[in-house]
């Protein structure tokens, strides 16, 4: 059974930097890509970054040239580095991890960015 556990969510003011990590374990066969969705209170869940293993990476226009999605293969961990991060980036965030078969998903990590 593949798990993926988030950290890295908190508090952080407009114009700052955080960083979210999503650590995979678990035998993962058929791995098709992994990513970051939110889902802001009252507001339809969002696609932020997609990272299609190895391919060039898919973000948000909301977010591009902002955040940056990486992944260390080694120790099965994906990232998402947020930079000038704005009170509308303030969200739900959740990773998952698509295989040929399903698609898995983090406990989710939320944050707030503050004005």
């Amino acid at each position: 059974q593949v798990q993926l556990v988030e950290s890295g969510g908190g508090l952080v003011q407009a114009g700052g930097s955080l960083r979210l990590s999503c650590a995979a374990s678990g035998s993962i066969f058929g791995f098709k890509a992994m990513g970051w969705y939110r889902q802001a209170p009252g507001r339809q869940r969002e696609l932020v970054a997609t990272d299609l293993n190895g391919n060039t990476p898919n973000y948000a226009d909301s977010v591009k040239g902002r955040f940056t999605i990486s992944s260390n293969n080694a120790k099965n961990t994906l990232y998402l580095q947020m930079n000038s991060l704005k009170p509308e980036d303030t969200a739900f965030y959740y990773c998952y991890l698509s295989t040929t078969w399903r698609t898995y998903w983090g406990q989710g990590s939320q944050f707030t960015v503050s004005a």
